[in-house]
Protein backbone atom coordinates (compact mmCIF):
# COMPACT_ATOMS: atom_id res chain seq x y z
CA UNK A 1 0.00 0.00 0.00
CA UNK A 2 3.11 2.46 0.86
CA UNK A 3 4.36 1.63 -2.46
CA UNK A 4 1.19 2.45 -4.46
CA UNK A 5 0.70 5.57 -2.90
CA UNK A 6 4.44 7.02 -3.61
CA UNK A 7 3.77 5.97 -6.70
CA UNK A 8 0.32 8.15 -7.45
CA UNK A 9 2.50 10.74 -5.34
CA UNK A 10 5.06 10.94 -7.89
CA UNK A 11 2.89 10.73 -10.94
CA UNK A 12 0.84 13.73 -9.94
CA UNK A 13 3.90 15.83 -8.93
CA UNK A 14 5.19 15.24 -12.55
CA UNK A 15 2.08 16.30 -13.93
CA UNK A 16 1.90 19.43 -11.99
CA UNK A 17 5.52 20.24 -12.81
CA UNK A 18 4.72 19.94 -16.74
CA UNK A 19 4.47 23.34 -18.24
CA UNK A 20 1.34 23.45 -20.55
CA UNK A 21 1.54 23.72 -24.11
CA UNK A 22 0.54 27.17 -26.07
CA UNK A 23 -1.45 24.92 -27.91
CA UNK A 24 -3.61 23.74 -24.79
CA UNK A 25 -5.92 26.61 -24.94
CA UNK A 26 -8.20 27.82 -27.46
CA UNK A 27 -6.73 31.00 -29.53
CA UNK A 28 -9.94 33.23 -29.92
CA UNK A 29 -11.60 36.02 -28.36
CA UNK A 30 -15.59 34.87 -28.45
CA UNK A 31 -18.16 38.00 -28.32
CA UNK A 32 -21.93 39.19 -29.00
CA UNK A 33 -22.71 41.30 -30.95
CA UNK A 34 -26.43 43.58 -30.88
CA UNK A 35 -28.16 46.11 -32.92
CA UNK A 36 -31.76 47.35 -33.17
CA UNK A 37 -33.92 48.80 -36.34
CA UNK A 38 -37.74 50.29 -35.88
CA UNK A 39 -40.40 49.86 -38.58
CA UNK A 40 -43.63 50.75 -38.90
CA UNK A 41 -46.14 47.68 -38.81
CA UNK A 42 -47.77 46.52 -41.74
CA UNK A 43 -50.25 43.51 -40.05
CA UNK A 44 -52.80 43.88 -37.34
CA UNK A 45 -54.56 41.06 -35.64
CA UNK A 46 -57.73 41.46 -33.85
CA UNK A 47 -60.27 39.30 -32.40
CA UNK A 48 -63.88 39.64 -32.62
CA UNK A 49 -67.43 38.01 -31.51
CA UNK A 50 -70.63 37.98 -30.65
CA UNK A 51 -71.81 36.63 -27.08
CA UNK A 52 -75.68 36.00 -26.38
CA UNK A 53 -77.59 34.65 -23.28
CA UNK A 54 -80.69 32.89 -23.73
CA UNK A 55 -83.01 30.28 -22.13
CA UNK A 56 -82.56 27.01 -23.77
CA UNK A 57 -79.49 25.68 -25.43
CA UNK A 58 -81.26 25.76 -28.76
CA UNK A 59 -82.05 29.26 -28.44
CA UNK A 60 -78.71 30.05 -27.74
CA UNK A 61 -76.95 28.61 -30.56
CA UNK A 62 -79.25 29.94 -33.07
CA UNK A 63 -79.13 33.38 -32.21
CA UNK A 64 -75.60 33.51 -31.89
CA UNK A 65 -75.10 31.53 -35.26
CA UNK A 66 -77.40 34.43 -37.15
CA UNK A 67 -75.53 37.10 -35.32
CA UNK A 68 -71.76 35.60 -36.33
CA UNK A 69 -72.81 35.17 -39.72
CA UNK A 70 -73.91 39.27 -39.92
CA UNK A 71 -70.49 39.91 -39.02
CA UNK A 72 -68.67 37.51 -41.09
CA UNK A 73 -70.82 39.12 -43.95
CA UNK A 74 -69.60 42.41 -42.54
CA UNK A 75 -66.22 41.22 -42.77
CA UNK A 76 -66.36 40.35 -46.45
CA UNK A 77 -68.52 43.76 -46.82
CA UNK A 78 -65.52 45.42 -45.85
CA UNK A 79 -62.99 43.69 -48.31
CA UNK A 80 -61.54 41.40 -45.94
CA UNK A 81 -60.24 38.19 -47.36
CA UNK A 82 -62.06 34.95 -46.40
CA UNK A 83 -58.38 33.40 -45.80
CA UNK A 84 -58.13 36.07 -43.27
CA UNK A 85 -60.15 35.57 -40.69
CA UNK A 86 -60.34 32.26 -38.39
CA UNK A 87 -63.13 30.70 -35.92
CA UNK A 88 -60.70 30.83 -32.84
CA UNK A 89 -63.15 30.15 -30.36
CA UNK A 90 -66.87 28.69 -30.04
CA UNK A 91 -68.65 27.93 -27.11
CA UNK A 92 -71.80 27.23 -25.22
CA UNK A 93 -72.16 27.06 -21.78
CA UNK A 94 -74.73 26.76 -19.12
CA UNK A 95 -75.50 29.73 -16.63
CA UNK A 96 -76.32 28.71 -12.75
CA UNK A 97 -78.60 30.61 -10.84
CA UNK A 98 -78.95 29.96 -6.75
CA UNK A 99 -81.29 29.04 -4.37
CA UNK A 100 -81.82 30.33 -1.41
CA UNK A 101 -84.23 27.30 0.13
CA UNK A 102 -82.26 24.59 -1.04
CA UNK A 103 -78.97 26.16 -1.54
CA UNK A 104 -78.80 24.23 -4.99
CA UNK A 105 -77.32 25.62 -8.25
CA UNK A 106 -80.11 25.22 -11.00
CA UNK A 107 -79.52 25.80 -14.91
CA UNK A 108 -81.26 29.35 -15.65
CA UNK A 109 -80.10 29.53 -19.23
CA UNK A 110 -77.25 29.31 -21.48
CA UNK A 111 -74.50 31.55 -23.02
CA UNK A 112 -73.55 30.82 -26.49
CA UNK A 113 -70.34 32.90 -27.77
CA UNK A 114 -68.11 32.82 -31.18
CA UNK A 115 -65.01 34.55 -31.79
CA UNK A 116 -62.80 35.10 -35.26
CA UNK A 117 -59.46 36.50 -35.34
CA UNK A 118 -58.79 39.05 -38.27
CA UNK A 119 -55.78 39.66 -39.81
CA UNK A 120 -55.86 43.06 -41.80
CA UNK A 121 -53.48 44.18 -44.02
CA UNK A 122 -53.75 47.67 -44.44
CA UNK A 123 -53.39 49.10 -41.08
CA UNK A 124 -54.89 52.35 -42.19
CA UNK A 125 -58.06 50.62 -42.12
CA UNK A 126 -57.96 49.01 -38.52
CA UNK A 127 -60.18 51.53 -37.21
CA UNK A 128 -62.95 51.48 -39.92
CA UNK A 129 -62.83 47.73 -39.94
CA UNK A 130 -63.64 47.76 -36.01
CA UNK A 131 -66.39 49.90 -36.13
CA UNK A 132 -67.69 47.71 -39.23
CA UNK A 133 -67.87 44.53 -36.63
CA UNK A 134 -69.42 46.69 -34.24
CA UNK A 135 -72.05 47.95 -36.39
CA UNK A 136 -72.56 44.19 -37.28
CA UNK A 137 -72.97 42.96 -33.80
CA UNK A 138 -69.88 41.95 -32.49
CA UNK A 139 -70.08 42.66 -28.68
CA UNK A 140 -66.89 41.42 -28.04
CA UNK A 141 -64.02 42.88 -29.59
CA UNK A 142 -59.74 42.73 -28.33
CA UNK A 143 -56.08 41.38 -28.47
CA UNK A 144 -55.38 44.06 -31.13
CA UNK A 145 -52.01 43.66 -32.15
CA UNK A 146 -49.46 44.78 -35.39
CA UNK A 147 -46.39 43.10 -36.36
CA UNK A 148 -43.61 43.31 -39.25
CA UNK A 149 -44.10 41.41 -41.75
CA UNK A 150 -40.93 41.65 -43.53
CA UNK A 151 -38.89 41.46 -40.62
CA UNK A 152 -36.58 39.57 -41.52
CA UNK A 153 -35.09 41.63 -44.67
CA UNK A 154 -35.30 44.78 -42.56
CA UNK A 155 -32.68 43.17 -40.22
CA UNK A 156 -29.91 43.10 -42.86
CA UNK A 157 -28.73 46.63 -41.72
CA UNK A 158 -28.68 45.93 -38.19
CA UNK A 159 -27.19 42.60 -39.04
CA UNK A 160 -24.01 44.36 -40.58
CA UNK A 161 -24.13 46.83 -37.58
CA UNK A 162 -24.39 43.86 -35.18
CA UNK A 163 -21.09 41.98 -36.64
CA UNK A 164 -19.67 45.81 -36.03
CA UNK A 165 -20.73 46.03 -32.55
CA UNK A 166 -19.20 42.33 -31.77
CA UNK A 167 -15.57 43.30 -33.90
CA UNK A 168 -15.75 46.42 -31.74
CA UNK A 169 -16.10 44.92 -28.41
CA UNK A 170 -13.52 41.79 -29.58
CA UNK A 171 -10.58 44.93 -30.16
CA UNK A 172 -10.82 46.50 -26.64
CA UNK A 173 -10.46 42.64 -25.16
CA UNK A 174 -7.51 42.36 -27.86
CA UNK A 175 -6.27 45.50 -26.61
CA UNK A 176 -6.36 44.66 -23.12
CA UNK A 177 -5.13 41.22 -23.02
CA UNK A 178 -2.02 42.26 -25.52
CA UNK A 179 -3.10 40.41 -28.79
CA UNK A 180 -4.32 40.93 -31.98
CA UNK A 181 -7.29 39.97 -34.08
CA UNK A 182 -7.22 37.72 -36.99
CA UNK A 183 -9.69 36.45 -39.13
CA UNK A 184 -12.88 35.36 -37.83
CA UNK A 185 -13.97 31.66 -36.90
CA UNK A 186 -17.40 31.58 -36.46
CA UNK A 187 -20.37 33.84 -36.89
CA UNK A 188 -23.89 32.47 -35.73
CA UNK A 189 -26.81 34.59 -35.35
CA UNK A 190 -28.40 34.59 -31.49
CA UNK A 191 -32.04 33.14 -31.35
CA UNK A 192 -33.28 35.27 -34.06
CA UNK A 193 -34.60 38.68 -34.28
CA UNK A 194 -36.84 39.35 -31.72
CA UNK A 195 -39.75 42.36 -31.41
CA UNK A 196 -38.60 44.06 -28.65
CA UNK A 197 -42.32 45.98 -28.08
CA UNK A 198 -45.71 46.05 -30.70
CA UNK A 199 -47.86 48.77 -30.88
CA UNK A 200 -51.50 48.35 -29.37
CA UNK A 201 -54.42 49.71 -29.22
CA UNK A 202 -57.89 49.35 -27.12
CA UNK A 203 -61.38 49.21 -28.67
CA UNK A 204 -64.07 49.81 -26.53
CA UNK A 205 -67.37 47.38 -28.08
CA UNK A 206 -70.43 48.99 -28.95
CA UNK A 207 -68.72 52.29 -29.12
CA UNK A 208 -70.82 55.56 -30.68
CA UNK A 209 -67.93 57.42 -31.76
CA UNK A 210 -65.01 55.80 -34.12
CA UNK A 211 -62.34 53.61 -32.94
CA UNK A 212 -59.10 55.54 -31.63
CA UNK A 213 -56.30 53.56 -32.88
CA UNK A 214 -52.73 53.50 -32.69
CA UNK A 215 -50.62 51.77 -34.64
CA UNK A 216 -47.16 52.38 -33.01
CA UNK A 217 -43.70 51.50 -33.90
CA UNK A 218 -41.93 48.35 -33.36
CA UNK A 219 -38.33 47.78 -32.33
CA UNK A 220 -36.61 44.41 -33.78
CA UNK A 221 -33.59 43.57 -32.11
CA UNK A 222 -30.84 41.06 -33.47
CA UNK A 223 -27.64 39.31 -31.80
CA UNK A 224 -24.54 37.84 -33.74
CA UNK A 225 -22.00 35.75 -31.74
CA UNK A 226 -18.54 36.16 -33.35
CA UNK A 227 -15.44 34.18 -32.64
CA UNK A 228 -11.81 35.71 -34.03
CA UNK A 229 -8.33 34.29 -33.90
CA UNK A 230 -5.87 36.00 -32.18
CA UNK A 231 -2.72 36.17 -32.42
CA UNK A 232 0.65 37.97 -30.23
CA UNK A 233 0.39 41.88 -29.94
CA UNK A 234 2.72 43.77 -31.63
Amino acid sequence: MKTSAILVAAVAATLLATPARADDFPSAISVSGEATISAAPDLAQIDAGVANDAKSAREASDTNNAAMGKVLLALKGAGVDEKDYQTSRLSLQPQYGSSKSTGASPVVGFRASNRVTVKIRDVTKVAGIIDTLVGAGANDIGNISFEVTQASKLLDDARERAVADARRKAEIYAKATGVTLGAPLSVSEGSGPMPLFKGRAAAAPMAVAPAAVAPGEETLSVTVNVSWAIKPGP
